[in-house]
């Protein structure tokens, strides 16, 4: 059974940072993509960024470019996602996402089926 559990969030001041965490369990990690998603209040949840299983691919929403960089760490089976710069408009919460076909080259359009519980991101301004 997949497991993603996401930690890190919190309050922030405007250009302030954060760093989340995503911890996964259950199957080979380094095997498959791994997203970050973001939703906020009344909204849509939306794609924020991917990693490759290697770590060598990743791509970004066009807002978070230069602000925000996702790594991964296969030896301890977690992503990460630097977050700099912060805008009170980053504000919600943040999902982590893998899913079920291993070494895929689709990163924005992969296919994700697992997701974590969430966690909070609130910027103020």
């Amino acid at each position: 059974q997949v497991q993603l559990v996401e930690s890190g969030g919190g309050l922030v001041q405007a250009g302030g940072s954060l760093r989340l965490s995503c911890a996964a369990s259950g199957r080979t990690f380094s095997s498959y993509v791994m997203g970050w998603f973001r939703q906020a209040p009344g909204k849509e949840r939306e794609f924020v960024a991917a990693v490759s299983g290697s770590g060598g691919s990743t791509t970004y929403t066009d807002s978070v470019k230069g602000r925000f960089t996702i790594t991964r760490d296969n030896a301890k089976n977690t992503m990460y996602l630097q977050m700099n710069s912060l805008k009170p408009e980053d504000t919600a919460v943040y999902y982590c996402a893998t899913g079920r076909t291993p070494y895929s080259a689709k990163l924005r359009t992969y296919d994700y089926n697992y997701w974590g519980q969430g966690t909070q991101v609130t910027v103020s301004s």
